[in-house]
């Protein structure tokens, strides 16, 4: 094969992931959904109306109108503006969660599917320990030893989903390390971190990707639900899972309350979930 044809093989492979991502309604419509949440989370200060953190008590718990459209809380704060405040705060803590688990997963995983021995049944018994353990059990329990704070509830819930990336890349790399052009590396001489970089790890990064982007949804949920128990970001800085712990005791006076910031994680996990079974299909090796 010529050099040209080498250079123009895989943008022709690229062409054809996202042509087949593009034909994929519930992808696009998960891509939207994400990139909305983005947008709004980024542009908060300039969509913002109010104060996230200005209170009113003549203003106190007002239903959705013209001048507060998503109503106001127990304090009088408008809801649209700490949503907006929110978004940053819970997008964020996906993104950041998971890209600690990627950077701690990853290599471990590679390790012990490359080199396998002693190595892989070290990192193999202390991920399975882990995975015995509940996902959001684990998170809870890493955030109550750290202390109650956004970044450690970031922190719990990377090193409670590392556990998931160290076995997926372990499998990716245990399949692509006995292919031809890995052996003929080793054949050559190569250096076994060269090989890593260069010949493994670009390799098993599609699925990854995939995983990482499910991940983020679930590490979105973890975080509302340790903002709710008073372990992630802490009153008065805006989270959807902290004002649907306010809002549990107003269901029947202020149902705006819990609708609004419930609503916005259904939504945003909705999307991310759509946008990684679009890049799983659209990535799909057998179909590319």
């Amino acid at each position: 094969m010529s050099v040209q044809a080498e250079a123009i093989a895989p943008r022709r492979k690229l062409g054809r992931t996202a042509t087949k991502f593009l034909s994929n309604r519930s992808a696009v419509f998960g891509g939207v959904l994400v990139a909305t949440f983005i947008l709004l989370a980024l542009f908060a200060p300039l969509l913002a109306g109010y104060d996230p953190f200005a209170t009113s008590f003549t203003s106190i718990r007002k239903p959705p109108s013209a001048e507060f459209w998503l109503g106001t809380d127990e304090l009088g704060r408008d809801i649209y503006t700490r949503m907006l405040y929110g978004a940053r705060a819970s997008l964020m803590a996906g993104v950041v969660s998971v890209a600690i688990a990627v950077a701690v997963g990853v290599p471990f995983g590679l390790l012990a599917g490359y080199y396998g021995g002693w190595v892989d049944a070290t990192i193999s018994r202390v991920t399975e320990a882990l995975l015995a353990i509940p996902f959001l059990i684990l998170a809870i329990a890493l955030a109550a030893f750290l202390g109650p704070s956004l970044t450690n509830a970031m922190i719990a819930i990377g090193l409670s989903a590392t556990p998931i990336f160290v076995r997926l890349t372990r499998g990716q790399t245990l399949a692509v390390k006995t292919e031809d052009y890995v052996e003929g590396a080793r054949a050559i001489g190569l250096p076994n971190v060269l090989i890593i970089i260069r010949y493994i790890f670009p390799n098993v990064l599609p699925p990854i990707v995939v995983q990482a982007t499910i991940t983020i949804a679930t590490a979105i949920i973890a975080e509302a639900s340790l903002s709710f128990l008073g372990l992630g970001q802490q009153p008065p800085n805006p989270s959807w899972g902290s004002m649907l712990n306010t809002a549990k005791n107003f269901m029947t006076q202020a149902p705006w309350m819990s609708i609004f910031p419930g609503g916005a994680i259904f939504l945003v996990v909705l999307g991310f979930n759509l946008l990684g079974d679009g890049l799983r299909d659209a990535l799909d090796p057998r179909d590319n």
